[in-house]
């Protein structure tokens, strides 16, 4: 018998204690275990159940949400249509109401008025056409697009057939796009369809036109203002004149850039502006489209202050009154310079709300609507006309 068998004996029990501590071992290990699995269990149920209440919080608050984004949108179109109800019912109380007075009545300008009509009795305007319109309303509006800057002016040829559209973005730049035809301009948001035409002398301020094939724009040299006569089809200057003002000053209250507007109608080319010999009125003048001379001047009752435009309509000034927060535009003084429409009988012309102010105002004769230029909107106005001895 070897010495290991004789060893046995004595080694047994301290084996079955070595066996029997690890035995507790593993079962308190285990013990914990499930221990750590039942506690896991437990928050696991706890974080379902609180996930299922949060999203159920959730969809709650979303429907609330929903129901009251539907509430807002029907409060929405119900101010809109109220706002739309007030809108025509000022419209209306607006036409009802006689237009103020231009001018301040007072004694001395009744009195200089006066002294000037007598010195030029030998300077009555003599009428070349039978034209005896005068607005009546704003028949519809037309907003075409967006483009370009604040201001700028867009305007077709005044005398001529051609249906290119000319556009002059900003209020000092020497380069005029040109669109072929409506279509391209409406269409396309970039100059990629437009020709460029860079012209000699820079521009300033928005009173340029279109009239016979030609460009008539404003150039500035110092104190001083040119009318350049620009051919558009050869691309050269025919003609400039240094306009015969002197002093100048801007001609609307509301477009400090502007110091000329030249404006086409039936009867030809005019030209408004303002000097400081008479800083509250504007001035207006006949032109010769060929010679660029003065054929004849006028003073004007209407004032410069909140003026933001004016063009010509069958010989009689029409300038466009705004607010230095833009509200409702209006032509609010008309001078009728063959004396046919006296300034008290005029209608007072509301435009429909738009975006701001207007920086430019075209009036096209041969389609009898206006061009205007609105905040970097482009709008047509299409015009409701009546004669003048119907007022």
């Amino acid at each position: 018998m070897g010495p290991w068998l004789l060893l046995l004996p004595l080694l047994a029990p301290a084996l079955r204690a070595q066996q029997q501590h690890f035995m507790e071992y593993v079962e308190r290990r285990l013990t914990l275990l499930e221990e750590r699995i039942s506690q896991w269990h437990d928050q696991s149920s706890r974080y379902s159940t609180e996930l299922r209440d949060f999203k159920n919080q959730v969809l709650g608050m979303l429907e609330a949400a929903e129901k009251e984004r539907e509430a807002m949108r029907a409060e929405a179109e119900s101010a809109a249509v109220r706002v739309d109800r007030l809108e025509r019912e000022v419209d209306y109380l607006e036409t009802q109401n006689p237009a103020p007075p231009c001018v301040e009545v007072d004694e001395t300008l009744m009195d200089k008025q006066v002294a000037t009509a007598k010195q030029r009795k030998n300077e009555k305007y003599t009428k070349l056409t039978d034209c005896s319109d005068t607005i009546a309303s704003v028949r519809a509006m037309k907003i075409l697009k967006r483009f370009g800057s604040a201001s700028g002016l867009w305007t077709k040829d005044a005398a001529g057939s051609s249906e290119k559209i000319y556009v002059f973005d900003g209020t000092a730049n020497d380069t005029v796009y040109v669109f072929p035809r409506m279509r391209e301009f409406t269409l396309f948001s970039s100059t990629r369809k437009a020709a460029r035409i860079k012209l000699p002398y820079p521009w300033v301020g928005t009173g340029h036109l279109v009239y016979d094939g030609h460009l008539y724009y404003i150039r500035q040299q110092g104190p001083s203002f040119q009318v350049i006569k620009f051919n558009l089809a050869n691309k050269t200057v025919v003609d400039s004149s240094v306009f015969p003002a002197e002093e100048q000053i801007p001609v609307f209250g509301l477009s400090p850039s502007t110091y000329i507007e030249v404006s086409a109608d039936e009867e030809g080319l005019w030209a408004i502006y303002a000097t400081k010999e008479d800083e509250k009125n504007m001035c207006l003048a006949k032109l010769d489209p060929g010679s660029l001379d003065i054929e004849q001047m006028w003073d004007t009752p209407c004032p410069r202050e909140n003026a933001e435009g004016a063009f010509v309509v069958c010989g009689a000034l029409h300038v466009v009154y705004n607010t230095r927060l833009p509200s409702r535009a209006r032509v609010q003084c008309v001078f009728d310079v063959s004396g046919t429409l006296a300034p008290e009988d005029a209608s007072l012309v509301y435009f429909p709300k738009r975006y701001g102010s207007h920086s430019s105002l075209k009036y096209s004769p041969r389609e009898r609507q206006i061009y205007a230029w609105d905040d970097g909107y482009q709008i047509i106005y299409r015009m409701e006309m009546k004669k003048k001895l119907e007022v």
